[in-house]
């Protein structure tokens, strides 16, 4: 995912974008022999024996009653990459929620609006157990301030190899969404876009001075409808060919292999786009490429929800969704780096955990009968198709 978020999933900054709640009564990052106090002056770091002091570095958010015009603080440009990425994925977080609530027919979306005192915050929103859909959320955050280094590499994966240990100054902006639809024939849908800063000069403790963008859009069906499936993904390339015609082939192959539970030697899903720590373009074209795919995520996915959200179905056809709905919680807990990310940043558990479905299902040693339709999902799981 799911890569730092509260959605996560996944995807996630699902797991940046806690919304507002008590704070728990153990902090779930607590290192053993030191904790950080951050000097809210000067944002300086002062390493102090934990039993002088506990407190997670990211801080607990404060629920707000009205969302601002932005979470940047007040002196920053408007024209700035940060500003305008957060610009985008508001728009996008409004667009989305509009057309779910349209599909719906009736239910809405419960906000919650959350700031952090180092700097930034988010908007939650969570729909549940309406006509259409069993839950969906679309989540934002702007969060910035120091992070530990165990949080950078969770969000820099193998790339963080390299870093000097410390804290790390950062910024980091995303939206992320995971949409699970009741119906056993309409697909569930996750995407994440989100951009990534850490401040640290070189030769400062923590991360070198770098950015990078993130995100993709992946389908995860119960049942394969061919034509709902290269819809979706003619959506994706075509997003991506305005840009660079490598990107479509590159992005599916990175979201088929990244979707992959190991233990299962199967995908998640029938795929789509994924891309992370990419930085080796202009950010100019990367801001506008991460736009269009964000604007890209209605037309590719609303038309297949619309076609199949009322078809009838049967309690067995019901049962294989749950069974595939278990398959995407196990990704999610054990191999999401969105969701490793908020763990590792104390972010509040209802929100990196938001993506997860309201109902799933394991039985023991279920295979489906081969050629049925369930092994043909199961077949594309395993087997990556270009569907395009």
């Amino acid at each position: 995912m799911p890569p730092p978020a509260t959605l996560s999933a996944s995807s996630s900054f699902t797991l940046l974008s806690p919304s507002p709640s008590p704070k728990p009564k153990f902090p779930p990052f607590s290192p053993k022999r030191h904790s950080f106090t951050i000097n809210p002056r000067h944002h300086s770091l002062h390493s102090v024996p934990s039993s002088t002091v506990r407190c997670t570095v990211i801080e607990k958010e404060t629920p707000e009653a009205q969302r601002p015009d932005t979470f940047l603080r007040a002196n920053s440009s408007s024209s700035s990459v940060r500003a305008r990425f957060e610009k985008m994925i508001r728009e996008a977080q409004d667009t989305v929620c509009a057309a779910i609530e349209a599909a719906d027919g009736g239910a809405t979306f419960k906000e919650d609006v959350w700031s952090r005192p180092g700097g930034g915050g988010g908007i939650s929103r969570v729909l549940q157990d309406g006509a259409v859909w069993e839950k969906a959320g679309v989540n934002v955050s702007v969060v910035y301030g120091v992070m530990p280094p165990e949080a950078y590499r969770a969000a820099k994966g193998a790339a963080a190899a390299d870093h000097k240990p410390g804290p790390v100054p950062f910024f980091a902006s995303g939206i992320s969404s995971v949409l699970h639809p009741k119906n056993p024939f309409a697909p569930t849908l996750h995407f994440n876009y989100r951009y990534f800063e850490t401040d640290a000069p070189q030769d400062a403790p923590g991360a070198p001075r770098q950015w990078w963008f993130g995100g993709g859009t992946d389908l995860t069906p119960a049942y394969i409808f061919e034509e709902d499936v290269k819809h979706f993904h003619s959506v994706q390339k075509s997003a991506c060919d305005k840009f660079d015609p490598t990107f479509y082939p590159r992005f599916k192959k990175w979201c088929d292999d990244y979707f992959y539970i190991k233990h299962r030697d199967e995908r998640r899903g029938l795929g789509g786009i994924f891309f992370d720590d990419l930085n080796d373009y202009d950010q100019e074209m990367l801001l506008s490429f991460a736009t269009e795919c964000a604007n890209s995520v209605v037309p590719a996915y609303v038309p297949i929800i619309e076609k199949r959200k009322d078809l009838p179905f049967t309690d067995q056809q019901k049962a294989w969704q749950q069974l595939r709905r278990g398959r995407y919680v196990e990704f999610n807990l054990v191999y999401d780096r969105g969701t490793t990310f908020g763990l590792k940043t104390g972010g509040r558990i209802e929100s990196i955990l938001v993506s997860l479905p309201l109902t799933a299902r394991w039985e023991y040693d279920h295979k489906p009968e081969e050629g049925s339709e369930e092994w043909k999902l199961l077949d594309a799981c395993i087997n990556p198709k270009e569907w395009v």
